[in-house]
């Protein structure tokens, strides 16, 4: 599909067919939902339907797909062919890399034709006259024939089927340029009586054609990523599954593991089903899931989840969701539903272009039948006729819609590369659009107001030790443990450098802390339960509230005393105050969405100063949430980092992810932040509003040359005045509104975020 339009017009058709019930197109993913009645049409039929109109419908095979068919049936959908979408691409590369050196030769011609008659620049010389002459000829040809295929295939659909788009706008405009142009050289002696042979067109046709097949490449490079979201997930599943039958470990595809097979996983290994552990215990690293950075610990009983890692130790579980039941096969579900459901965004030219062809052509034949009909009888026939003529090709050339294809891309390509240079990564124009009428910003907790990992954050020291020495002390016994909060503390010594020693007698006290000796004295390190159970006291009100804050508290201990209390947190992004601070000045409420619990969401949320929180949440009640503000008339941009956000980021009228999340969430949302910079988020709506202004202007300037120049053209100023617009003048006018709207998407370089 090349334009909005192309997915009304495919809709449309379906709707008529007999035994569909409903038909939801989306031209940003290039899907259709078609819901109908196969024992009245089936898909086959459909396809057909829309062929004759230049579309048809992909219906990829498993084999086709690369997966298998249970994995087919789980995750229908995915019908993008990456293959034929490249070989597209790379067409239409050709096509601009050929377009670009003859669109420049014909500017610089367009250009000396223009200012030569106003003295700003010497005349033509007659060989280099007749050299331009002949050699346009053939390069409009080519830019027609050729690079502008798909607008004249535009041009046929209009006059077969009745049905208008972009392409038929282009079409029109160019080949009447061209034929008007072709007729002119051919026949110059016997048209000269009539009209005016000296000026041609055949740089407005290969002008137009070049701009407008460079910003629809633009556009599909940019589509070609729409699919890469579900196919991160797919990735995220095991290929293989590791089993006990008959007593014996085998390795099997993931597609052929069933209920209740009992399945092996090894350290660093990818879980591939969900299930419950049955034996042994370790940590596994949940944060596809949860969206949570420390890993979870996993005992018998306890559920693992498919796609999550295991971190430490081997264990056996018993596999309880297979296939499509999986979580993750259900966040690909969601993921697919919120990317199809999305209405496309459709730009003001594709709107119109309905309507501005036939007005156009009615406005240009309207103007040679009335210079032929009322012109005759006072200005004779010839007179008439070349009047008729110049009005007629004046209109069309005029209307040519180069501006009004370049009026939008052209900012969108200006505002993208701003934003690139910012550290704001923009996958769409949809995207950039659509942000500017945000307001309401849902954000996830970790990794996106918060730095997403364990960090050390406070020492409570009861010693007569430095807080050096307590930290070293402390990091030399957690190097002997795989737990992740010991890693958050031996790289806190590290980065300062702080030198470990060697522990004796090393002894990890399961579910509580450890224990070893450093030289004569013999430490402990743990949590509450172990100091409890060691008959030592602290301050546990203290405590309680540090841990209600989302802090985890490791003591520091000997047989007799508490030496110190270390706290291990996610800790706040520094830019994340003064993010949601300028948000707010923007106009807009801030809404935090965490699976974490609802004290700890409720203290950071505090501290940022967002204005909503909903805290346990699954990924569902993610996306739901989104739905429930969305139905509620706001419009929504939501800002995440994990593979739990995916779904929600791609049902949010603007998904924005963190480049130091997950590439899942990266590919779902439509906006990346590099560096996990949350402030980024507040320039990325002021680029949009920006953006938006500058394309609101181009828009005018596309227009208002067409407002003033075809009521001139047509001569109905003529009888008042004596005005009338030469063909020439509308070339100009139209290169002058094409160079506006290029002028003004310039501009935007310039501006301050």
């Amino acid at each position: 599909m090349h334009c909005a339009s192309c997915s009304a017009i495919i809709e449309k058709a379906f709707k008529k067919m007999a035994g569909v019930h409903s038909a939801q197109v989306n031209y940003g993913t290039e899907t259709a939902k078609v819901s109908f009645d196969d024992s009245k049409v089936s898909a086959e039929e459909l396809s057909q339907k829309i062929e004759p109109l230049g579309y048809a419908l992909v219906l990829p095979t498993a084999e086709e797909m690369g997966m298998s068919p249970d994995e087919h049936a789980g995750h229908l959908g995915l019908n993008q062919s990456k293959k034929e979408k490249l070989a597209e691409l790379s067409a239409m590369k050709g096509n601009v890399v050929s377009a670009i050196p003859l669109t420049l030769f014909s500017i610089f011609v367009m250009g000396w034709e223009i200012l030569s008659p106003f003295k700003m620049i010497p005349d033509i010389p007659y060989v280099w006259r007749e050299f331009f002459h002949h050699v346009l000829p053939l390069m409009a040809t080519y830019m027609l024939f050729v690079v502008g295929k798909p607008y004249l295939l535009g041009v046929y659909r209009f006059f077969r089927y009745g049905k208008a788009n972009m392409d038929t706008l282009i079409g029109i405009g160019t080949a009447v340029a061209y034929i008007y142009s072709f007729v002119v050289t051919a026949f110059e002696e016997p048209l000269r009586q009539f009209i005016d042979v000296e000026h041609t067109y055949y740089d407005v046709t290969i002008v137009v054609i070049a701009f407008i097949t460079l910003g629809k490449y633009l556009e599909v490079r940019s589509k070609l990523k729409t699919g890469d979201a579900i196919e991160k997930l797919l990735n995220l599943q095991a290929k293989t599954a590791l089993v006990i039958r008959e007593g014996k470990e085998q390795e099997i595809p993931v597609s052929q593991v069933v209920h209740g097979d009992l399945i092996v996983v090894k350290p660093a290994g990818k879980i591939p089903v969900d299930g419950v552990l049955t034996v042994g215990a370790s940590f596994v690293d949940e944060s596809m899931v949860s969206g949570e950075p420390v890993p979870v610990e996993k005992n018998i009983g306890d559920s693992v989840v498919a796609g999550t890692i295991n971190t430490t130790g081997a264990f056996t579980f018993r596999a309880t969701k297979v296939g499509a039941e999986t979580l993750l096969a259900q966040i690909i579900q969601m993921v697919q539903e919120a990317q199809g459901s999305k209405a496309p965004i459709q730009a003001l030219a594709d709107k119109i272009s309905s309507i501005f062809v036939p007005v156009v052509l009615v406005l240009a034949v309207g103007a040679l039948s009335g210079w032929l009909l009322f012109g005759t009888s006072y200005l004779g026939f010839s007179q008439a006729l070349s009047f008729g003529l110049v009005s007629f090709v004046g209109i069309l050339v005029i209307a040519c819609p180069c501006a009004l294809g370049l009026a939008t891309p052209m900012a969108i390509i200006v505002g993208v590369g701003k934003g690139a240079k910012e550290g704001i990564l923009i996958k769409d124009a949809a995207t950039l659009e659509g942000l500017h009428k945000v307001d309401i910003v849902v954000v996830d907790k970790t990794g996106t107001i918060t730095k997403g990992k364990p960090e050390l954050t406070s020492i409570q020291n009861h010693s007569d030790k430095t807080d050096d020495e307590i930290i070293a002390i402390l990091a030399s016994l957690e190097n002997k443990s795989e737990h992740p909060i010991a890693h958050a503390i031996v790289a806190y010594a590290k980065e300062r450098r702080l030198p470990t020693q060697e522990i004796q007698g090393f002894e990890a006290i399961k579910g509580k802390g450890l224990r070893g000796m450093i030289g004569a004295i013999e430490y402990f390190a743990g949590n509450t339960v172990l100091v409890r159970d060691m008959g030592l006291s602290f301050d546990s009100a203290s405590l309680e509230k540090e841990t209600r804050e989302g802090k985890t508290p490791i003591m520091l201990v000997t047989k007799d005393r508490v030496l110190a209390t270390i706290l291990v947190a996610d800790a706040i992004k520094p830019e994340a105050v003064q993010a949601v601070k300028n948000l707010h000045r923007l106009g807009i409420k801030t809404v935090m969405l965490t699976g974490d619990d609802r004290h700890t969401a409720a203290f950071i949320a505090n501290q940022v100063g967002i204005d909503e929180v909903v805290a346990e949440v699954l990924p569902q009640d993610k996306l739901h949430k989104i739905k429930e503000l969305q139905s509620q008339g706001k419009i929504v941009a939501m800002a995440g980092d994990g593979v739990n956000d995916a779904p929600a980021l791609a049902q949010a009228d603007v998904g924005i992810a963190m480049a130091t999340g997950t590439d899942v969430a990266m590919e779902s949302a439509g906006i990346t932040l590099l560096h996990g910079d949350i402030s980024k988020l507040v320039k990325a709506i002021r680029l949009s509003k920006m953006t938006m202004r500058g394309i609101k202007q181009n828009l005018f300037f596309a227009f208002i040359y067409n407002i003033v120049g075809i009521p001139l053209a047509a001569g109905v100023f003529y009888p008042i005045f004596g005005w009338l617009l030469s063909p020439v003048f509308a070339g100009l006018a139209m290169a002058l509104s094409s160079l506006s709207v290029v002028g003004n998407a310039l501009r935007l370089k310039t501006k301050q975020l």
